[in-house]
């Protein structure tokens, strides 16, 4: 039996990412701090739910605890948790910044600093870290202080997979664009969301917007030993962004 962890799992990316790995015969587990109906949901498909804050190190090392209780071996851990506000510099508001980094970086080193054991217990596993287009220079108004966490994100999964390397532990991350999530359309009306829609499909060369099963294939990919030969990377899914491909090199 292989093992899987999901950050941020109850809703949105990490739902999808972890029923696809559910599907696919991983034991999933998902680490969770809001949306416990949603995680009843996935315990009914056989899925684990464990209440974690990844920003707080004590309710992670708690999570810990819980996951040993189950087993001593975690094959692949994807740390999907994340938070965003739109915040444009000019209106820099410290708490918010300081919330997403928290979450968005540092829950990320401290669950994979404290799961490390289990990874390498698995004598060969995957890590894979969801970042965004917008920490590899994607401009979008008001998300500035988001990107600055992803682009951490994005550096932390290339030294992690620089010093993980020798303990056989594959460390690659997912740059999404646009995905239609609860998260991004959640609370707005119709209108305002095909507004958002038609915004973005123009700004991809493939006119279309991204869901949460995109990022899921993705991710199954870079567990899986098809992707054995694949570390330090990042695989950016947004459509074809007309701005990144057209800009001078």
């Amino acid at each position: 039996m292989k093992y899987a962890i999901v950050t941020g799992g109850s809703r949105g990316i990490g739902r999808a990412i972890a029923e696809t790995l559910n599907e696919e015969g991983y034991k999933t587990i998902i680490l969770y701090n809001s949306s416990q109906e949603k995680a009843k949901e996935l315990e009914e498909k056989g899925i684990i739910t464990i209440k974690c804050d990844v920003s707080n190190r004590d309710s992670v090392k708690g999570a810990k605890k819980e996951v040993e209780k189950i087993t001593d071996k975690i094959h692949v851990l994807v740390n999907n948790a994340g938070l965003w506000y739109l915040m444009p510099f000019e209106r820099f508001d410290e708490d918010k910044y300081e919330k997403m980094l928290k979450v968005n970086l540092n829950g990320l080193i401290y669950v994979t600093y404290e799961f490390l054991p289990l990874l390498k217990n698995a004598g060969g596993s995957s890590i894979i870290n969801i970042a965004s287009n917008a920490g590899i220079g994607t401009a979008a108004e008001g998300t500035t202080f988001y990107a600055i966490t992803k682009a951490g994100v994005i550096i932390l999964t290339r030294r992690l997979a620089f010093e993980l390397g020798k303990y056989g532990i594959r460390v690659n991350a997912v740059a999404p664009g646009w995905i239609e999530t609860d998260m991004t359309i959640g609370g707005k009306s119709q209108e305002e969301i095909e507004k958002l829609r038609e915004n973005f499909r123009n700004k991809t060369v493939l006119h279309t917007t991204g869901k949460p099963e995109d990022i899921a294939y993705i991710v199954s990919f870079l567990a899986s030993e098809k992707a054995r030969y694949i570390t330090g990377q990042v695989i950016v899914a947004d459509g074809g962004r007309i701005d990144n491909l057209t800009h001078s090199v």
